[in-house]
């Protein structure tokens, strides 16, 4: 009986110690370590921070310049820690920084955490690029167009803005003057003269013209809202203004948005505007077939036909029924290329997100503009002047957006249009929709016309 206890207890002895050196093994794989924002950012420096890893006995901290780390800090490659946080010092003024952290014990170390952004205080002294935007862009192996919003009211001639537009830009949208409710005075009758005036400073200056938009629901003429025929009397009158103005431009008007906004930023459903409830859920389709036909009647076989929206790279719902239009409109061979808008902030959306949204339409062989690009700074209304951190955040945002486009391959390439040249006329501080009452400085000018940060970091994508 005593034997049999003592074969009992040392097999249960033994039962405890496998269970126990199982749990030390689950116990030693060391869990990557979150990265937190830095604390105490200043001229010179800041604090770096992650939280703790069970297990861990010291922390592997790299600091760079380069968001891939290719190039390190002096001093921060690897650098041992034991902290949960580390005083970066040395750095230079107005410099955008980047670091992650590892984990170790003894000698086994984790995976990379999160990388964090932090743009250092004070100014780096480094004068602003002057290089033309489109002289730059021309000498790339795959050009593109480098294109900005206008107003009619812009283009005197010696202006500040017809200078910088014919130094720096290779094409134009109409940012309102083009739309329905501007063209369209009543049935079959059209004021063409503001747009007249765009269309032919672009042709005279050889300035590529993207027509925006042929339909949006923001833009519907008063004549057609009170509209009192049928249905199909109402698609006749689409179908009537889109032939008209898609014939008056032929050859002129190298470009159009078709539909503008169709999707609706809930649910992923079509948005419910007059043109949905009056022409039914094939709208998009009829507008682009007869946007088509009016080309190819006139003789203009070369006309490219977009479909634009906003939001698709963060707004998977949006993205996915964006895709389903296209696929539609791709099936009936009646689309060139997407427009995406790109009023984007200097948080988000992600350069993975934008890459994933975009490529969608790169596997299905069609142009991507984008189309409305503006950067804000001031989403949250927590700053009241420009300060240098979000300076040199836009910059990299827009470096960031301008590299992923240039490196499309050169068949999807089309133009990058910017909304607008100054930034105290950008629709964005005004804008009821954002709910945004305070400043915000998105574009690449000052109120002075000078070039600012955001045209070098423009410039630099086309690196």
């Amino acid at each position: 009986m005593k034997i049999k206890f003592l074969l009992m207890l040392t097999s249960f002895v033994f039962f405890l110690n496998a269970c126990s050196k199982d749990d030390n093994e689950g116990v030693d794989t060391l869990e990557t370590p979150v990265a937190n924002a830095p604390k105490d950012v200043n001229d010179n420096g800041f604090k770096a921070k992650w939280n703790y890893v069970s297990n861990s006995k010291s922390y592997l901290l790299d600091v760079s310049t380069s968001e891939d780390f290719t190039t390190f800090v002096a001093n921060y490659n690897s650098k041992e820690v034991t902290d949960l946080n580390e005083v970066v010092v040395g750095l230079t003024g107005g410099t955008q920084y980047y670091y992650r952290v590892r984990a170790k014990s003894e000698t086994e170390i984790s995976g990379y955490s999160n990388v964090i952004s932090v743009v250092t205080t004070g100014s780096s002294g480094i004068p602003e690029d002057p290089t033309f935007l489109k002289v730059k862009a021309n000498k790339l192996a795959n050009p593109f167009f480098i294109g900005m919003a206008i107003k009619a009211s812009q283009l005197t001639n010696g202006s500040p803005y017809d200078v910088i537009l014919k130094n720096e830009f290779s094409s134009i949208s109409a940012e309102y003057e083009m739309k329905m409710d501007q063209i369209s005075t009543a049935s079959g009758v059209y004021n063409w003269t503001v747009a007249d005036k765009i269309v032919a400073y672009g042709n005279t200056n050889n300035i590529n013209v993207h027509g925006h938009a042929l339909v949006w629901h923001n833009s519907v003429p008063q004549w057609l809202k009170d509209f009192s025929g049928t249905d199909a009397e109402f698609a006749a009158e689409v179908k009537k203004y889109i032939t008209a103005v898609v014939t008056h431009y032929a050859g002129k008007v190298k470009s159009w948005d078709v539909v503008n906004e169709a999707v609706d930023d809930n649910g992923g459903n079509m948005r419910n505007t007059i043109f949905l409830q009056r022409m039914g859920p094939n709208y998009v389709k009829d507008c682009f077939q007869w946007a088509r036909d009016a080309a190819t009647a006139a003789g203009d076989t070369s006309l490219l036909l977009f479909y634009n929206d906003y939001a698709t790279s963060t707004n998977i719902a949006k993205q996915d029924k964006v895709f389903s239009i296209v696929d539609n409109l791709k099936a009936g061979n009646i689309i060139d290329g997407v427009g995406f808008q790109m009023h984007n902030t200097y948080l988000t959306p992600t350069k993975a997100q934008i890459e994933t949204d975009i490529n969608r339409a790169v596997a299905k062989g069609l142009k991507i503009h984008v189309s409305e690009l503006d950067i804000q700074v001031n989403q949250f209304n927590d700053i009241s002047t420009f300060t240098n951190e979000r300076r040199l955040a836009q910059k990299q945002k827009y470096k960031e957006i301008v590299q992923l486009y240039n490196a499309l391959p050169a068949a999807n390439k089309y133009a990058l249009t910017v909304w607008g040249m100054k930034d105290n006329e950008s629709w964005i501080p005004y804008s009821t929709e954002l709910n945004h009452p305070g400043n915000d400085w998105p574009l690449l000018y000052d109120s002075n016309f000078a070039i600012k940060s955001s045209h070098t970091g423009f410039l630099e994508g086309l690196d």
